[in-house]
């Protein structure tokens, strides 16, 4: 698998669609905030604007743009600036617009051509999954005719979402929602190829020779992995190579090692009844002491400890 799969696989991504919208002028949406999601916003028909941050301009998303706002951040949706404010929340918008789960979110003046169809929804991550790379992504992508920018297949997929998307037909909403999923992972691509290559941790990820290093490592975790030998598949020396991965990705290589390792074993124990000591091993150690403290470390409970409050919660 390749690195990025890897990692939003690891994450546990799913994603959820919430509706296709008929807005019509004047119509203003506040969209309160969920934790640990990344929303998104496809602009299928029509434009709008996008309020995500109070000091900053908001968002002009137009037909064919895709928006993804991180961190489950509360923003408001709105037809042109004199309707922004004051918006009504999204919960009084779905009851007063009688949307059941159905069909489209029908919202605003009935007769006015201006409308406004949006496909929106969002990507969850596991309890507890946590990565650089996410973590470090801004407070919005924006992304502009993102059909035509990813290619002729992503106009497609987004074409099928689109008319999947509220229809009452056995599997539209299964059909739309995994479609959904690709568009997350390609988003994230396009923007680590372009904007974000300059990035802290991002530019790790966008240069060569520490994606090779990166690469290796995710495919295989539980290798005794040694500076010299990851320098190699850099293609530079021990020194030149710690510095420029710590520049890259904020931490020094073998920190990210246990830190990866560290996600590999939280999915296990949540996920699965392999015992300790596998998982342990599985993840580059040799006993199950050595592995509980270092897990105990990063995610502050004991990995049996942890395994029970998970399966308690479920």
């Amino acid at each position: 698998m390749d690195l990025l799969s890897d990692i939003l696989s690891r994450m546990q991504m799913a994603g959820t669609l919430y509706f296709r919208t008929s807005f019509t002028s004047p119509w203003s949406i506040r969209v309160p905030s969920f934790e640990n999601v990344a929303r998104f916003h496809f602009a299928h028909q029509g434009r709008c604007l996008v309020r995500i941050e109070p000091d900053k301009p908001p968002v002009f998303l137009e037909q064919g743009d895709l928006l993804i706002i991180m961190r489950g951040a509360a923003h408001t949706l709105f037809c042109d600036p004199n309707t922004e404010n004051p918006a009504t929340s999204l919960d009084t918008v779905v009851e007063q617009s009688g949307f059941t789960g159905a069909g489209a979110l029908v919202y605003g003046e009935f007769g006015t051509h201006h409308e406004t169809q949006l496909i929106c929804g969002h990507f969850a991550f596991g309890k507890d999954a946590q990565h650089l790379l996410i973590d470090a992504l801004p407070a919005h992508i924006h992304i502009k005719n993102y059909g035509a920018v990813s290619g002729a297949w992503m106009e497609n997929t987004l074409k099928i979402i689109g008319n999947e998307a509220g229809r009452e037909q056995m599997g539209s909403d299964l059909i739309a929602m995994k479609l959904s999923e690709i568009i997350f992972a390609q988003a994230l691509r396009s923007y680590l190829e372009n904007e974000g290559k300059n990035a802290p941790v991002l530019a790790g990820f966008a240069d060569p020779g520490i994606a090779r290093v990166l690469t290796e490592i995710h495919k295989t975790p539980g290798h005794p992995w040694a500076l010299e030998e990851l320098a190699q598949i850099a293609g530079m020396s021990r020194t030149s190579f710690v510095a420029r991965f710590s520049e890259y990705v904020t931490m020094p290589p073998l920190g990210y090692i246990t830190h990866w390792r560290m996600q590999i074993a939280r999915q296990e124990l949540a996920n699965t009844d392999t015992s300790i000591i596998e998982i342990a091993e599985k993840v580059g150690y040799q006993s199950e002491a050595a592995f509980s403290r270092v897990f105990k470390k990063h995610h502050l409970k004991a990995p049996a400890t942890y395994r029970r409050s998970v399966q308690m919660a479920g």
